[in-house]
């Protein structure tokens, strides 16, 4: 009997957790479940048979963390570990098939999310999960359960693979949300669910893990599931608590089966658990729903479709660009320290130059500074300046990024730099550690997503970094639409010294259609264009830009020649720069006065 027969006329009920339950077995907290495939795989069978005889009537391989990143193994490690899963899980079932009507028992392929961080590439990721499907179409599975994803960014891409090589293979998709029903990538519970409906081959969806079963529930009440798509949930048994390194959750078997049947009474056609959940949650479950009854409803939460439709804001900033006249950002530095007596008198003195924004770095070079968010709230305070700090990738994960900028748009910011990051000196390794969970554009995709679900009416304007002499132009061009796809407005670019830079710039310009602030930074003496030629990787200074300046020299005479290269270098910019991005060094707010005139 092939799934999607079995399904009209009864739900079908999953197997709870692998990870935790088999964690608590060998007494080992946090250990990989995975790595047992190869060395004790009879507990990895004896697992899945007790969730069998519990009455699951599908099991999932034991393969959710079965990736390179997550167990540091290499292609070849993850095949046989794969496999050996498949067959440890063919062999569970194989005892229980001797009635195939009545006791049919479904296998998954179950795939987790890939580790990803800055350094990785969509088309790395997306090859590593085309080779689990690909074990587990050649394994003759009857299914692939996508666990646990925070958005559908690879799975679209990956059902109309699967389905071209097996028609067959069911496919199962499901999300992880918080409390308040929103994913990893900031995605509503309502909106996955919308996502999930207008792809063709995807056959159920659903949410897992992340939340207990009594918030599940209430998630459950809200959204409206696709029509044509079976539907499914795997709660947490609960919240866990810390105890001696363990992650210990409540043995409530009897509250979580009693919420999964309101679940499953609202339509919903697969069940099973997640983190927590045992074989006993499984079997207290089935005694509490009617299995030999198929989930032909499906409700409709008339609250999501009120017809308005929203007017967007227009921003202040993005308005400058549609004007002819060139747009000047000017970039501070924010203090190490608590004083910003200073840093509030440049700001002022900005106020009555041609600035039209001023941007702060994000504690650049991996140095500790004030931070660029509430710097910039606090300048714009004071002074009524328009202000776009710039927000990397280093110091935050994903929980700290998404509470950072809710902080920033509370207070009014509504522009934003995002870039990957300085790395960390080299001396601080040591206690300092990067998080770099994830690159410039997957903050520009998570950002996407909250415009769309918080700040429709009024969402964030963000830009990238451009180091537009790093690399081919077919190189910096592929990477500057990446980003322009995940929202980026407008480009930053390194520092401008030469012409063959800027005709590099105009060259990339003809290739993109974009806003580009061409980078301005005067040297001040001859020791700063000497150290920036010399130590910053990216930037082109030629020597006939450094011999214009004398170690002798007053300050007052290196920063007017300063200027005047600024100017020239604006000047021979003017084709191609849709405004400039003005770095003074040292906070050097003087330097304005003499460029702009």
């Amino acid at each position: 009997m092939r799934l999607k027969e079995y399904l009209m006329k009864h739900r079908l009920i999953m197997d709870g957790s692998m990870g935790t339950y088999y964690s608590n077995l060998i007494n080992l907290p946090g250990a990989f479940s995975e790595t047992a495939n190869l060395t004790t795989p009879k507990v990895i069978e004896q697992i899945h048979t007790e969730y069998i005889l519990a009455g699951a009537r599908m099991i999932r391989t034991n393969t959710f963390a079965a990736n390179r990143a997550a167990l540091k193994i290499d292609v070849k490690e993850q095949r046989l570990l794969v496999e050996a899963a498949c067959r440890i899980a063919k062999n569970a079932v194989s005892e229980f098939t001797t009635d195939k009507n009545s006791h049919m028992i479904w296998i998954a392929g179950d795939v987790g999310p890939i580790v990803e961080d800055a350094n990785s590439t969509w088309e790395e990721i997306f090859e590593e999960y085309k080779l689990l499907c690909d074990i587990f179409i050649d394994q003759g599975l009857h299914g692939i359960h996508f666990e646990t994803f925070p958005s559908l960014k690879y799975i679209e891409e990956l059902v109309p693979y699967i389905k071209e090589r097996n028609k067959d293979m069911f496919i199962l998709a499901s999300f992880s949300l918080n409390k308040n029903g929103y994913s990893g990538a900031g995605i509503s519970a309502s909106r996955l669910m919308e996502k999930v409906g207008l792809i063709e081959g995807i056959d159920g969806c659903g949410f897992n893990c992340g939340v207990g079963s009594g918030h599940m529930y209430q998630i459950f009440k809200k959204v409206n599931f696709p029509d044509h798509k079976y539907i499914f949930a795997a709660p947490n048994a609960g919240y866990p608590e810390q105890m001696q390194n363990r992650m210990v959750f409540m043995d409530n078997e009897a509250y979580f089966a009693k919420n999964m049947r309101q679940i499953a009474e609202l339509g919903t056609d697969l069940l099973g658990g997640c983190c927590g959940t045992t074989p006993a949650y499984m079997k207290a479950m089935i005694q509490n729903i009617d299995i030999d009854q198929p989930s032909n409803i499906r409700k409709k939460n008339q609250s999501q479709a009120s017809g308005i439709e929203t007017v967007e804001k227009p921003n202040d900033f993005y308005e400058l660009f549609k004007s002819k006249k060139k747009v000047i950002a000017v970039e501070l530095d924010p203090p190490y320290d608590a004083n910003i007596d200073h840093i509030l008198e440049c700001a002022h003195i900005l106020k009555n130059s041609k600035a039209d924004i001023i941007t702060f770095a994000d504690s650049p070079l991996g140095r500790s500074r004030v931070d660029s968010i509430l710097m910039s709230t606090k300048i714009a305070e004071e002074t009524g300046l328009k202000v776009m700090p710039h927000v990397c990738c280093r110091d935050r994960n994903m929980i700290s990024m998404r509470a950072s900028l809710l902080g920033a748009y509370i207070h009014g910011i509504r522009n934003l730099l995002i870039v990957t990051g300085d790395p960390v000196p080299g001396d601080s390794r040591v206690s300092t550690t990067g998080v770099f969970d994830y690159n410039s554009i997957r903050l520009m995709e998570y950002v996407k997503e909250m415009n769309i679900e918080h700040f429709k009416t009024e969402p964030f304007y963000y830009g990238g970094a451009l180091n537009h002499g790093r690399g081919s132009i077919e190189k910096v061009v592929a990477r500057m639409k990446k980003k322009i796809d995940a929202g980026a407005k407008f480009f930053l670019t390194q520092p401008v010294y030469s012409i063959e830079d800027a005709e590099r710039i105009l060259r990339i310009k003809e290739l993109v259609d974009t806003k580009i602030l061409c980078g301005i930074m005067p040297l001040v003496s001859y020791r700063n264009a000497n150290f920036i030629k010399n130590e910053f990787s990216g930037i082109n200074v030629p020597d006939e830009i450094v011999n214009r300046y004398r170690p002798d020299m007053s300050k007052e005479e290196a920063e007017l020649v300063g200027a005047s290269i600024a100017r020239e270098i604006m000047e021979f910019l003017e084709p191609v720069a849709d405004g400039y991005y003005i770095m003074l060094p040292f906070n050097r707010v003087s330097l304005m006065e003499k460029i702009m005139g």
